[in-house]
């Protein structure tokens, strides 16, 4: 299996993607294909010490930054880390595709470039959420700021088939997000979501409010990508807020000093739980081959799950299988218009 990786796109490109790189090969026995500046590529590793065995590096003397309109990606830098990395997963020479590079520029390369899946009206982003009891998906997370009711019906089939097939969930739960549990409540948007979903192949639990999102109230939780995004950059600024706060606390004086070295190993696993570099990154669900956005502030751990999760993902077909539960889906309504 080869994983095409994106070496310039992030905050911490080319050090942390190449180390995480090196990690996968190491661990997992995966070929990767590293796209970028083959000289700046090879100087960094060398001076590192990472050794680049199983890694083919892909010259690309162009770098898309995050300031870049995003279009780019097939425009004008189409000879861009991200942009070669995308025509080597579109002709067939890798078999997944990893960046932390821009969000913006990920979601076109993978519907213009890529394309999508057969019958998929928008591929959307999914982040996995820690919550008390383990963690639930959130989609979209930010790449369709408008959507209409049918998208977000298919967003609720993509994100169980890729709970059941990558995060091992049998029969998982999807609610929506909405403003009130009962059905008649949100939009026009909500409402006919709700009433497209009720009749989707999947496990629909009903409308779900926000003030669930920091428990869990289900396995996965379908949005509009506008509000999905507001909600997770809430969630990441909370939990940074809430450990902020508790450092305060802890450092006050000797003897909150004291009380932190009795509770230090569960906070640290509190922390682990809610890091997103133990997850790996967001996949966009409804491309037509596997696309993983890793997040931009990606160090090599993050990036080396990441290409982990492109692991799984192609492992367990999970495209094919979102393609046949689409196709069912479709029949479904046809009958139910008759």
């Amino acid at each position: 299996m080869k994983i095409v990786v994106d070496a310039f796109g992030g905050d911490n490109a080319p050090l942390e993607i190449i180390k995480g790189a090196a990690g996968a090969v190491r661990e997992y026995g995966v070929e990767i294909l590293l796209t970028g500046d083959e000289q700046t590529i090879r100087s960094v590793a060398a001076e590192q010490q990472i050794p680049l065995d199983g890694i083919e590096i892909v010259h690309a003397p162009e770098v898309l930054s995050m300031h870049d309109d995003p279009t780019s990606v097939v425009k004008s830098k189409r000879g861009s880390s991200m942009g070669v990395a995308f025509d080597l997963l579109a002709d067939g020479k890798a078999d997944a595709f990893v960046s932390a590079g821009s969000t913006g520029a990920v979601v076109v390369g993978g519907t213009l470039i890529v394309k999508r899946i057969r019958g998929v009206k928008r591929p959307a982003l999914a982040s996995m959420i820690p919550a008390p009891h383990g963690s639930y998906l959130l989609m979209d997370v930010g790449a369709n700021a408008e959507c209409r009711p049918e998208m977000l019906a298919q967003f609720g089939v993509m994100a169980s088939v890729y709970l059941e097939q990558v995060e091992g969930r049998e029969n998982p739960s999807v609610g929506l997000l909405n403003i009130g549990v009962e059905e008649s409540k949100g939009t026009p948007l909500q409402q006919e979501a709700y009433r497209l979903l009720e009749r989707a192949p999947i496990r629909f639990v009903g409308n779900i409010e926000s003030r669930e999102l920091p428990t869990g109230g289900c396995d996965a939780v379908i949005t509009d990508g506008y509000t999905g995004n507001i909600s997770l950059k809430l969630i990441e600024g909370v939990t940074s807020t809430m450990f902020g706060m508790l450092k305060e606390i802890f450092l006050k004086n000797f003897s909150s000093k004291m009380a932190y070295l009795l509770v230090k190993d569960g906070l640290r696993e509190l922390r682990k739980k809610g890091d997103a570099g133990e997850v790996g990154g967001a996949p966009l669900l409804g491309t037509a081959k596997p696309v993983i956005k890793a997040h931009g502030n990606s160090d090599a751990r993050a990036i080396q799950n990441a290409i982990r999760q492109a692991i799984r993902f192609t492992e367990r077909d999970v495209i094919g299988r979102i393609s046949a539960h689409l196709q069912t889906s479709a029949a479904q309504e046809d009958e139910a218009a008759k």
